[in-house]
């Protein structure tokens, strides 16, 4: 059965069951659940016509999946996925690396899109789930890139004693585990690394706070807050109606998970 079909019966079911006057949590939720079903229609809509093939950004022209392991679809075929870190990324990039640490890869956007834009850098992808690791490593070989995206399961915070003395890039989306992994007394090499690490106190509490205090010492910190999207696109899709261009670009978020973007003081 379809999404749509699954979500109008998901729908229909819903509304069956509301309570005479439904609070703004139920009415969110189904507005919300209304907003991934058009969201899922319009990449849909997008890999019919462009191909999953990401548009714009810092990875564009990169090969991409038809269905994300999770999270929104659209805003990365259209290259506006995170784009607050877009400055950051161009800037390290600049400066250079040795290696690319990226602990919850997911499909591999950021895996096998830094590998793609840093071609003398090679990249070491980790995530728990077996599905998440199967389909970055599809991605790392559809664009040719295999050979320098090394695909693993969990990364501990000692694994980065393994990297020391490196210029490395850590990057860590890990729903809430970024507090267990970047742990600078099990792991002091992470005093000389560049790490962007995306926290979720929605998940874990005050993640911000901890990571922030772990690093204040060894580190100059930027939190960098989610912003408002700037849609950028095919010709077509600037000719949908507003609701939908906003749906384009919504990356799902339930609450803000502001980046910290953390450079080491010495140098």
């Amino acid at each position: 059965m379809g999404v749509t079909s699954n979500t109008a019966r998901a729908v229909r079911s819903w509304v069956a069951e509301w309570p005479p006057e439904p609070s703004i949590d139920i009415v969110y939720s189904l507005l919300r659940l209304l907003g991934q079903w058009r969201s899922y229609v319009l990449s849909n809509t997008y890999v019919s016509l462009e191909g999953a093939r990401i548009w714009g950004g810092p990875f564009a022209g990169m090969e991409y999946v038809s269905v994300a392991a999770e999270g929104a679809l659209m805003p990365r075929l259209l290259g506006t996925y995170e784009c607050e870190l877009h400055p950051h990324l161009a800037a390290i990039t600049a400066e250079g690396v040795d290696c690319v640490i990226d602990v919850g890869c997911a499909e591999g956007y950021y895996a096998v899109g830094l590998a793609r834009a840093m071609p003398q850098v090679t990249v070491y992808a980790h995530d728990i789930e077996e599905k998440a690791r199967v389909a970055c490593a599809d991605l790392a070989a559809r664009n040719g890139v295999s050979d320098r995206v090394i695909v693993g399961g969990e990364f501990k915070p000692q694994d980065f004693q393994a990297f020391a003395g490196r210029r490395v890039l850590v990057m860590v989306d890990a729903e809430g585990a970024e507090v267990d992994i970047l742990q600078p007394e099990l792991g002091p090499a992470l005093a000389q690394m560049t790490i962007i690490v995306e926290t979720h106190d929605v998940y874990r509490a005050d993640a911000l706070a901890t990571i922030r205090g772990r690093f204040e010492a060894t580190h100059d910190i930027v939190q960098v807050d989610t912003g408002t999207k700037h849609l950028t696109g095919p010709p077509w899709l600037l000719d949908f109606n507003h609701l939908d261009q906003l749906l384009a670009v919504w990356e799902w978020r339930h609450r803000p998970t502001p980046w910290l973007v953390m450079r080491p003081k010495a140098r």
